[in-house]
């Protein structure tokens, strides 16, 4: 959703939990949408957290409390999908079935896909309907169940990688990350292709800190573990994971 829109509906979900006394929750955020309602969140003095059904969430609801509740249930379902493992399906080729029922974006959150099992977070109220509508996804046959598998499909692998950079400058972290040349870098982050901590930067001389999560579209993502000390050439050591 655009930003207006997304700030003014955070907005009506504060102002509800206020009136009523009782937790609100509006649905399933990207990352990018998550950390902009944040940072209206931060100054409206609401009490509110993000979860996406696993600790690793890439989409998360946003939960809006009331000060007297310590904790609530949010309204995700996580459905398990069976399929034969002779066949080969993606993300893609579930979020399209989900998406062919009709069902807004927002009430769909991760989908995990491993051989012959996938697992999508659902909001509540869509989760019969999902049940009753999915019996293939394109065509392979499949089986829905509500519950948790007791071992998730893995959402990503990370490697750590060890370079040096002239500069913690963002152009110059990229450029190592993406391997690219510097100028290339500057050009990435011109045409919005780079993000961090989920928003697109076009400032090249960002500098960037340990924990910065970068985005670099055609590229991967990236975490800065650290930037401690110099090379024997000058230049500094940069540690950082990389999605694999």
């Amino acid at each position: 959703m655009d930003s207006e829109n997304l700030i003014s509906r955070v907005k009506d979900c504060v102002s509800l939990c206020f009136k009523s006394d009782v937790p609100r929750f509006l649905g399933f955020l990207s990352a990018a949408e998550a950390a902009e309602a944040e940072l209206f969140l931060r100054k409206s003095g609401a009490k509110y957290s993000f979860f996406g059904g696993y600790g690793e969430a890439e989409r998360r609801y946003l939960g809006v409390f009331p000060e007297w509740c310590e904790s609530a249930d949010f309204p995700i379902d996580c459905v398990t999908v069976s399929y034969p493992k002779a066949y080969s399906l993606t993300h893609r080729d579930f979020l399209g079935a989900l998406m062919g029922l009709g069902i807004s974006r927002e009430s769909v959150g991760d989908i995990l896909v491993s051989s012959g099992t996938a697992v999508a977070f659902l909001s509540k109220t869509i989760t019969e309907y999902v049940l009753s509508e999915i019996k293939k996804v394109g065509s392979v046959g499949v089986k829905l169940s509500v519950g948790m598998p007791e071992v998730l499909p893995e959402v990503s692998k990370k490697i750590t990688v060890r370079d040096t950079v002239s500069s913690l400058r963002l152009d110059c972290v990229v450029a190592a990350m993406a391997s690219v040349s510097r100028s290339a870098a500057q050009d990435m982050i011109a045409d919005s292709r780079v993000s961090v901590n989920s928003f697109v930067c076009q400032k090249p001389v960002r500098t960037v800190a340990p924990g910065d999560n970068i985005t670099v579209r055609g590229k991967g993502r990236f975490t800065v573990i650290s930037s401690n000390g110099q090379s024997k050439k000058g230049k500094t050591i940069l540690i950082y994971s990389k999605f694999v």
